[in-house]
């Protein structure tokens, strides 16, 4: 069985620009204005909603957008009306549109202000057709079939396409229009990524038992894949992640080709591959499960016939004539017939012998510090060599088993060359260890393995002398790249499949964690509610705020959220692994959703600033913003108060930043507190000296000088 993955498949040039261009934009935003997607920024739930945990939403139209918000053009593009109604509403376009649509938009613009009629090819209903349909202004025709292009009655034709429409209708009806039409200009606008993947994935379809495409069903790329496929394989399936993979029709198949849309990230890709060549591997250690079982039962039977050759000879003779003797006198003495067939059973078990895997018991008759010697009731004796015993503490053979006790053990050779039957406590052991797998398999109970090495498509684990395979996918509950990192450790793991007959069993630590996970959250939702305040650890950052474990669900503490100041990062008030205490705001258990607070676990300053501030009292505060009239001083977080131009200092200031600069720390003086407008008035020029003015001599044009300077300053200071 063989995977192969189709080339050209995943992310296009335009829908990693478009992802690109968004991640800048929510890196750059910092929390201040929000952020929106026309639509959804590409096909894939998995990929929007990664987008919206960041703070992206989506919108079906604009005037959903907040006046001054960013709105992101997607990768299809959108109708010129669009850019002028988002600058009338002030907002912030983020153009992501393709490269390849907007040539689109500029060919059909173009050919409208000719007076050419524009024919655009492919369907009405997507997205990037009804942004195309909006540069192209009145005379444009949207069709899909041959059919409906030799319906058109009109000749001047400028001939377009969407960038995923399959080539051969393309090729069908520009071939069509040509011939029939007069003054007939095509531009071919399939993207030649597009083609590139339509191509391949044929190709890969005639060489495959199998097609597996892999895209979003609202895609359209994706669908004319699955178009293309079914064409020339008959058995091509549609996914949108692992979980959809008919994995029953790909076991019986040995040529599995793989193609993937524009819109699938890489990730989904990977992991529909390792799912499917886990089945791989299942199916090879089934055929190799058999050719052992096979070569198994042939020894058996050879052995078995080896025996019977053996017990054939002068043996059987004489039990028949024996067995004729006492025949002789049934009719004489039953209960003596009854004896002597005890007897003769006595005499067949004495001598046959025991099969390999047979368990017996038997009574041991001696016992050195290399073997024990065990009276089998047959022909010949059974021997444990030391190294088929389990015994803790390093002790001796003779110090844990003396002549004449029972013993149980497993037989694994009919003569071990000695002419003696080799016999194992610990296979005896192995059996009842895979008693054990079966009964944790039966009850979904847990046991613990230790990964001991790593194989193809994940690890082999060990359970007591129980080997067993955990495929990569299940060790553990995120994605994991190589299995190194586990070898030597003892995971608990839940056992998804067992076959003791084949020696077969498949752990899963995954399950065991999602259990375990889900137990937690079961608990944490059943305990907490909103308003309660409770503690978390800090795991990780975003630009747009934290995310914080509280006992094995993650909320988020939005950076607004976090201080009653304003923050650029969470981790300017916060570091990773701090235990902080933070209130629930809110909750949606069928989302998984809590989101979280930690400045409403503070008093919001304005509310104890009589306990804190007083007019008169001098303060050091830092500058956080400047502007034209003054300067903004924070006396803590949430609380900020105003330095007026004219209460810097003595001199005439023109320019505050003369004076001052963000970030550097003053001292000033309280001089007004309005609790009603949340306003605190501060001074730095109260907390200096005074200059000394010298008032002998002075001229009249000086003492005109000092006045209107004195007079300017009132103005300001009333302004």
């Amino acid at each position: 069985m063989k995977i192969k993955l189709g080339e050209h498949s995943g992310f296009c040039f335009g829908v990693k620009e478009a992802i690109r261009k968004t991640e800048e934009t929510i890196e750059n935003n910092k929390g201040d204005k929000k952020i929106y997607t026309k639509g959804p920024l590409i096909h894939n739930k998995a990929v929007t909603d990664e987008l919206e945990q960041k703070g992206v939403s989506i919108l079906d139209n604009l005037d959903e957008a907040e006046e001054g918000s960013i709105v992101i053009v997607r990768s299809h593009g959108e109708p010129e009306s669009f850019y002028k109604e988002a600058a009338e509403r002030n907002i912030e376009i983020v153009d992501a549109t393709c490269p390849f649509v907007s040539k689109i938009h500029r060919l059909v613009k173009d050919a409208s202000l000719k007076g050419r009629n524009v024919v655009v090819l492919g369907d009405k209903n997507h997205p990037e057709l009804k942004g195309i349909v909006g540069w192209a202004r009145d005379n444009c025709l949207v069709i899909d079939s041959l059919e409906m292009a030799k319906q058109i009655d009109f000749d001047n034709i400028t001939l377009v396409a969407q960038t995923t429409l399959r080539s051969d209708l393309w090729n069908s009806i520009a071939d069509y229009l040509t011939k029939n039409k007069e003054d007939v200009i095509a531009f071919n606008t399939i993207c030649g990524a597009t083609r590139d993947r339509q191509e391949s994935c044929a190709k890969l379809a005639k060489e495959s038992d199998v097609m597996i495409i892999i895209g979003d069903k609202k895609s359209s790329n994706s669908r004319k894949l699955y178009e293309i496929a079914k064409t020339y394989c008959e058995k091509t399936f549609f996914v949108e992640n692992k979980n959809d993979l008919p994995l029953k029709q790909i076991e019986l198949c040995d040529r599995i080709g793989v193609a993937a849309g524009a819109s699938t990230p890489e990730r989904i890709i990977k992991e529909v591959i390792a799912t499917m060549s886990e089945v791989i591997t299942e199916k090879k250690e089934q055929e190799m499960d058999a050719v052992l079982e096979q070569a198994s039962e042939t020894e058996s039977n050879a052995t078995t016939s080896e025996v019977e050759q053996k017990v054939d000879s002068p043996q059987e003779e004489t039990q028949a004539e024996v067995t004729n003797e006492e025949t002789s006198k049934v009719n004489e003495n039953e209960e003596e017939s009854n004896l002597m067939n005890e007897f003769l059973d006595e005499i067949d078990k004495s001598l046959r012998l025991p099969n390999r895997g047979e368990i017996i018991d038997g009574e041991i008759v001696h016992v050195t510090d290399k073997e024990v010697v065990v009276n089998l009731s047959y022909k010949k004796d059974g021997i444990i060599p030391k190294e088929e015993i389990t015994i803790e503490d390093d002790k001796e053979l003779t110090e844990v088993f003396k002549a004449g006790q029972s013993i149980q053990a497993k037989v694994i050779m009919t003569d071990d060359g000695d002419g003696n039957i080799l016999l194992s406590r610990k296979k005896l052991e192995i059996s009842e260890h895979w008693d054990e797998i079966s009964a944790a398999h039966d009850n979904k109970s847990v046991v613990n393995a230790k990964v001991v090495r790593e194989v193809k498509g994940g690890v082999i684990a060990q359970y007591k002398e129980v080997s067993g395979f955990i495929p990569m996918s299940q060790l553990s509950d995120r994605y994991v790249e190589k299995a190194d990192e586990f070898v030597g450790k003892t995971l608990p793991v839940k056992v998804s499949k067992v076959d003791p007959k084949k020696n077969k069993a498949i752990f899963s630590h995954k399950a065991y964690l999602a259990e375990e996970k889900q137990k937690k959250v079961e608990k944490i939702w059943e305990t907490i509610e909103v308003g309660d305040v409770v503690e978390g650890t800090v795991m990780r950052f975003t630009d747009y705020g934290a995310f914080v474990d509280i006992g094995g669900i993650d909320g988020l503490l939005h950076i607004s959220e976090i201080s009653w100041g304003k923050l650029n990062h969470p981790d300017e008030a916060l570091t990773i692994g701090e235990k902080i205490k933070v209130k629930i705001l809110s909750m949606d258990k069928e989302k998984g959703k809590i989101s979280l607070g930690l400045k409403q676990t503070i008093p919001e300053p304005w509310s104890i600033i009589d306990e804190n501030y007083e007019v008169g009292q001098v303060i050091k505060g830092k500058v956080v913003q400047i502007k034209e009239y003054g300067a903004f001083v924070e006396l803590e977080p949430g609380l900020d108060g105003l330095v007026h131009i004219s209460e810097i200092a003595y001199k005439r200031v023109a320019n505050v930043e003369d004076e001052m600069s963000v970030g550097e720390t003053v001292q000033a003086k309280i001089i007004d507190i309005d609790k009603e407008r949340k306003r605190i008035s501060l001074s730095i020029k109260e907390t200096l000296e005074p200059p000394v003015v010298e008032a002998a001599d002075n001229k009249p044009e000086e003492i005109v000088e000092v006045v209107e300077e004195i007079a300017d300053e009132a103005v300001a200071c009333e302004q």
